[in-house]
């Protein structure tokens, strides 16, 4: 999902609030100070992985077929043509 998150951020016609979504929950992520600190053991992490679930959640309302063209281009760009996009190419068929 990394992928067409970079997608859907490097895009002018993507809505602003989309765009501070992803940046504030990377931020959310990487930073020390949380609404439930991670030292807590079992419930420490909940918070971020709320945070890192909307974010996907919010993201995956704009991903369409053109992202998921680009998404595996950047992928065999990456990764050579010999890269397995099976997955890709069964869900752009839907």
């Amino acid at each position: 999902m990394i992928i067409p998150n970079y997608i859907i951020y490097s895009r002018l016609i993507e809505p602003i609030v989309l765009k501070a979504t992803i940046v504030g929950a990377l931020g959310y992520f990487s930073l020390p100070l949380d609404i439930i600190p991670d030292l807590a053991v079992g419930v420490g992490y909940t918070d971020d992985l709320s945070a890192l679930i909307f974010t996907l959640v919010q993201v995956a309302l704009y991903v369409d077929d053109g992202i998921k063209i680009q998404a595996k281009g950047k992928l065999k760009n990456l990764f050579g043509e010999n890269v397995d996009t099976s997955d890709i190419d069964s869900k752009l068929k839907n």
